[in-house]
């Protein structure tokens, strides 16, 4: 915006609108650069380090004490069976048989079976020391989180009042922005202006660029710089150049700033860029022009 509007004159209305509206839009984006780099810090950085490091670990130590209680209970299931195999060899023993190879037989089973069940009870302590010394482990690290919450909870009162001050900013910003238009567009009045800023050429006229700030009328196109009709019942139709705007006497030079079609007899079709010179008489009714 602050470059279209040196380009195209920052002593035009438009120019100097664009330059205003330029500087708040600044000032908007300066805002937001903070409010960003204040959620950064004060939320997203924590909660980023909580997740990337802390919770981590703190699920890596859970699907352990997972895999733990797993393992416990498949020692359980291998110590219950190997003590019912045991307790039915033990409880119905066979007196019909007089061999006495089947007694020896019969012996080494008991033998085995009660060597399997010291074995799934070695192995069942086992696991339930594992166990019980990874539960106090991702105890200690669920514990830790309590705080952790409390810091993350700080962390987001302090996001949430950055966000309200930045778009508080924001709106105080708009408003201001706001009144310093209505202040400009009353003082032009929403008519034609002219850049009073002359620039002399090598005959000694001015040459000026003419701007439309008021509504065009329906369908119609912008209006073109010095205007489709120079006379003062046209210019209240199509927001032209008025009489009072210009010397009661001599010649000037205005530059076509749009293409403008004629929509009748009274009215000029203008091409952009081209200058037309202005000759106003004395009794300011008649108008004389060339291009």
């Amino acid at each position: 915006m602050l470059d279209a509007a040196n380009d195209l004159g920052p002593g035009t209305p438009y120019g100097s609108t664009l330059i205003t509206v330029g500087e708040y839009q600044k000032r908007l984006g300066g805002a937001e650069r903070e409010f960003l780099h204040i959620a950064t810090a004060n939320f997203l950085s924590p909660l980023r380090n909580f997740l990337e490091g802390d919770w981590r670990t703190i699920s890596k130590e859970r699907r352990l004490l997972e895999n733990r209680r797993l393992d416990l209970d498949i020692c359980k299931a291998r110590l219950k069976k190997a003590k019912q195999a045991e307790a039915k060899a033990a409880a119905a023993p066979d007196f019909q048989e007089t061999r006495p190879r089947n007694y020896v037989l019969s012996a080494s089973a008991s033998a085995l079976l009660s060597e399997e069940v010291d074995k799934a009870e070695h192995e069942l302590r086992v696991a339930q020391t594992e166990f019980d010394r990874q539960a106090e482990v991702t105890r200690l690290l669920l514990e830790g989180i309590s705080s952790t919450h409390l810091n993350h909870l700080r962390c987001l009162h302090d996001f949430a009042e950055a966000q309200a001050t930045y778009y508080a900013q924001c709106h105080h910003y708009m408003q201001d922005l706001q009144r310093e238009l209505s202040r400009s567009g009353s003082s032009t009045g929403g008519h034609m202006d002219l850049d009073s800023s002359d620039v002399e050429g090598n005959n000694g006229d001015s040459f000026m660029s003419v701007t439309h700030r008021g509504n065009n009328a329906a369908g119609a196109p912008p209006a073109a710089a010095g205007g489709p009709n120079l006379s003062s019942s046209a210019s209240s139709s199509h927001g032209t150049l008025t009489v009072e705007q210009l010397p009661v006497t001599g010649t000037r030079k205005a530059k076509v700033l749009y293409d403008y079609d004629a929509h009748d007899a009274s009215e000029l079709s203008l091409l952009a860029d081209e200058v037309r010179s202005q000759t106003w008489a004395q009794n300011q009714e008649e108008t004389h022009e060339s291009s």
